[in-house]
């Protein structure tokens, strides 16, 4: 592997002493301001925009010369490939210009480098971690393992973006974490990712826009076919800005925003693991991508996807959706659907159940409740598994990840709400062949803030999207009130014990 790695980070919270002996391990992973994305600037209105544009068609050759050397300067050292980030960036605002213009290649990166900006992701917070294998297990010494770590960042708007970490845990348990790059970027759009027409058909149904309309288009399209020949379609339907047809200009709508809701980007093949950052660009995740629970899935047929349910929100409606990978390089993003697709906290098992994908749920915000189907994308009919029962657990209860199989039974971190809303970790054990039913649960907290861990963005929190077991010991990645990262060990025997 590319990515060396350092020493712990020197900062470690004070012990915490518990029955269960929950050593709290470090490293802390701190947000760092200095990780910035160029993001594209809008200006408030387009008539600001073309005058942005003409204001700068009207600079002399050797002012435009001079003007992007200096910002080529003082951002070259921030940004990977820059120049080619201008030049995709003017591609985009070139309706602004006049359509008889021909700028210079010098001016079209100076515009540019007007309508864009810089983002830091992580200025906020680094939280809720979420930690899978990693696909590649090769070149460790005996008995180690490596890992990659989601993390939600939070920066300026409190928008949430999905990043990563790479580490490796040694055979005795020690976290080491490779150096972030400082050069933080985001994928690109695959141009033609194909949509399979039945799918597609069904969650339109499912969102209420099927009709004569849709049906018309979805004719004209192959059995597999991409969102350019959607919206060739769409228009050639006679939908255009003076349709007065009000039905077929809402499923036309609906049409397209499924389509932009379910894409699918690549990374640079090249790119390190730690500069990989997934900003919100669809409409439903405009104000974040929250709480990335990431599962290892065991197909059937022996292979692996690494699955992610996420929360997409767009400053008005939270909906689960659903984020899929082999190499965390190319990710598919896809909504969910069905009437059970609400509220947040769904967590895939790591493998079919009897046949069906099955998943935990919390639609009501205060229980945990566990769903089966047989399609990954439809979800309905969720039955109670787990009220709260315990007083650190009565304002409400929900999981912490994806489901650990053990040979005693499912294992699932819990997190619950007590008074003065203040977040503790539990456990509890779903039987495997019918994890409907509870066979075990800790009456006492697993993990609970500590005085070093109580302050931050939101106070008296602890919190994770997903551990990982590496033998008989279960690694946990934590969130610290919701503004850095850690990590604990306890061993996985004390806790089935404790749980029975």
């Amino acid at each position: 592997m590319s990515e060396s790695v350092p020493e712990s980070h020197p900062f470690m919270p004070p012990p915490n002493p518990s029955t269960l002996h929950v050593k709290r391990i470090g490293p802390t992973l701190l947000p760092d301001r200095t990780r910035v994305l160029m993001r594209p600037f809008s200006p408030t209105t387009d008539d600001i925009a073309r005058r942005m544009a003409a204001r700068v068609m009207t600079l002399p050759d050797e002012q435009v010369t001079r003007l992007l050397e200096q910002v080529l300067a003082e951002f070259a050292d921030r940004h990977e490939g820059l120049e080619a980030l201008f030049d995709r960036r003017f591609a985009q605002v070139l309706m602004y210009l006049d359509p008889e213009a021909q700028p210079s290649p010098e001016r079209q990166r100076l515009i540019g480098a007007y309508f864009s900006h810089e983002y830091s992701p992580e200025s906020a917070a680094l939280f809720n971690p979420s930690m899978v294998p990693h696909p590649d297990q090769t070149g460790l010494s005996r008995g180690a393992m490596r890992f990659i770590l989601s993390l939600r960042a939070t920066g300026e708007g409190h928008i949430s973006s999905v990043t990563f970490r790479m580490g490796t845990i040694s055979a005795q348990h020690r976290i080491t974490l490779a150096p972030a790059v400082p050069l933080s970027s985001e994928p690109e759009r695959v141009p033609n990712a194909a949509y399979a027409k039945g799918l597609f058909a069904l969650k339109l149904q499912e969102v209420g826009v099927q009709n004569d309309f849709c049906r018309r288009v979805l004719d004209q399209l192959h059995d597999d076919f991409t969102l350019k020949e959607l919206r060739a379609v769409v228009v050639a339907s006679g939908l255009t800005a003076d349709t007065t047809d009000a039905t077929a200009t809402r499923a036309a709508r609906g049409i397209l925003l499924l389509a932009e809701s379910n894409y699918e980007v690549s990374f640079a093949p090249g790119s390190r693991v730690s500069q990989r950052v997934l900003f919100p660009s669809a409409p439903s995740q405009s104000n974040g991508i929250e709480d990335a629970r990431f599962v290892r899935f065991r197909h059937e047929d022996g292979r692996y996807t690494y699955y992610a349910t996420y929360t997409a929100y767009d400053g008005k409606i939270t909906l689960p959706q659903l984020l899929e990978t082999s190499d965390f390089i190319h990710f598919k993003f896809s909504t969910l659907n069905g009437p059970a697709v609400q509220n947040k906290g769904m967590a895939l098992f790591p493998r079919k159940i009897n046949g069906q994908f099955v998943m935990l749920s919390r639609q009501d915000d205060e229980n945990i409740l566990l769903m089966r189907s047989d399609n990954i994308h439809f979800w309905s009919a969720p039955q109670l598994l787990l009220p709260p029962a315990q007083p650190w657990e009565f304002v409400k209860i929900g999981n912490c990840g994806s489901p650990l199989e053990t040979e005693a039974g499912w294992l699932v971190l819990t997190h619950g709400v007590g008074a003065m809303r203040k977040y503790c970790l539990g456990a509890c054990l779903l039987d495997l062949n019918d994890p409907s039913r509870v066979i075990g649960r800790l009456a006492e907290p697993l993990l609970c803030p500590n005085e070093a861990e109580r302050e931050g963005y939101v106070p008296n929190v602890v919190y994770t999207c997903g551990a990982m077991l590496q033998g008989r010991e279960l690694i946990i990645p934590y969130a610290m009130s919701d503004y850095a990262t850690s990590f604990a060990t306890v061993s996985l025997d004390d806790l089935l014990a404790a749980m029975r």
